[in-house]
């Protein structure tokens, strides 16, 4: 027999760990800023239509968005094998069905000033 036809691979188990994961995906500007010598403190806030990410005056709201492929989780382990010796295997601890995007917020403006509906003004005349 060859050597190669002993190689099984890497045995791989259905592991889940309980832990509900979430995927964030990261705009490049806010991947350079936490990978800076200085990075920022970020703080999570909520608002009326999503939760906010903000970094001093940059902001952006967390959005939940679904993938038609699973992504897996894969973990090492070592584990004995029923003649006690130790192997590699990967444990397959859960399934992402959905990831968090970040879209940058407008920043705030000032309302603009209304002068009034037509028919408002057409009322007060009367």
């Amino acid at each position: 027999m060859m050597s190669s036809q002993k190689d099984a691979g890497i045995p791989l188990n259905h592991a889940p760990d309980g832990i509900g994961y979430k995927l964030l995906e990261l705009p490049l500007e806010l991947l350079a800023l936490l990978e800076s010598d200085t990075p920022p403190v970020l703080t999570l806030e909520s608002s009326t239509d999503s939760a906010i990410l903000r970094s001093g005056a940059q902001s952006w709201a967390l959005r939940q968005k679904n993938t038609s492929n699973a992504l897996i989780l894969l973990k090492p382990s070592d584990e004995a094998s029923s003649s006690q010796i130790r192997e590699t295997t990967l444990k397959a601890i859960a399934t992402i069905h959905d990831t968090v995007e970040l879209i940058v917020e407008a920043k705030e403006t000032s309302a603009p000033v209304t002068k009034g509906k037509w028919h408002e003004r057409f009322a007060r005349g009367r």
